[in-house]
């Protein structure tokens, strides 16, 4: 871990520190906007699971309101154009969640605890589990979630703080197993678990998205 850790400290010296602050900035303001916005922002990490952040990125500027908008046939249309992997399904994710683009955020703004938030994600809105929920809720202002994707664990592996989880699809166990770690990670660290996942993704990718 001391390693890592070491590792992150030089990222907080370098340029990096500032672009992470701004986008963490963003995040904070996105769940400030309207319910509308959120759920749009819903709908991009509905895009995202098993596919390219960068893409769905593009897609969700492309459709925008359509996302509030579109018969679910048009919504799989403008996702195969526009070259997802799982136009229909996610098409069908994306209309199952609009009864909830008009409440949202009220919703969420009643949980006590940022996991109890992403519980109520993961039990009510179809195609989200414990990843893509926790990503969600960071790009709209949570700080205390961890998000857990190939890339993660394979930082983790290769620091040996982890061993390599049999299935790629991690179960609700072994998820908070690793995201305890994390967490041990973020504190030695000084940072929240929004602002070490976005160190990691630049560790792993050289890339800072959201």
């Amino acid at each position: 871990m001391e390693k890592l850790i070491s590792e992150l400290e030089k990222l907080k010296l370098s340029g990096i520190r500032f672009q992470i602050d701004c986008r963490i900035l963003e995040f904070e303001s996105l769940g400030k906007q309207s319910s509308h916005e959120i759920y749009k922002e819903l709908c991009f990490c509905l895009l995202t699971a098993n596919f390219n952040a960068q893409k769905s990125i593009i897609i969700q500027k492309e459709i925008g309101d359509g996302f509030l908008t579109l018969p679910e046939a048009k919504v799989a249309a403008k996702l195969k154009q526009l070259g997802h992997r799982y136009p229909a399904a996610r098409a069908n994710y994306i209309v199952e969640a609009r009864p909830y683009a008009d409440s949202i955020k009220e919703i969420l703004s009643k949980f006590k605890t940022e996991t109890e938030a992403r519980v109520w994600v993961v039990e009510h809105i179809k195609g989200l589990g414990y990843k893509e929920s926790s990503h969600f809720l960071r790009n709209i202002g949570y700080k205390n979630l961890a998000i857990i994707d190939f890339h993660i664990v394979d930082l983790l592996v290769d620091n040996g703080l982890i061993e390599r989880p049999k299935s790629k699809c991690l179960t609700k166990k072994k998820y908070l197993e690793i995201e305890s770690i994390l967490k041990k990670i973020a504190d030695k660290s000084n940072l929240n678990l929004a602002e070490l996942d976005l160190y990691l993704w630049y560790m792993e990718t050289g890339k800072i998205l959201k």
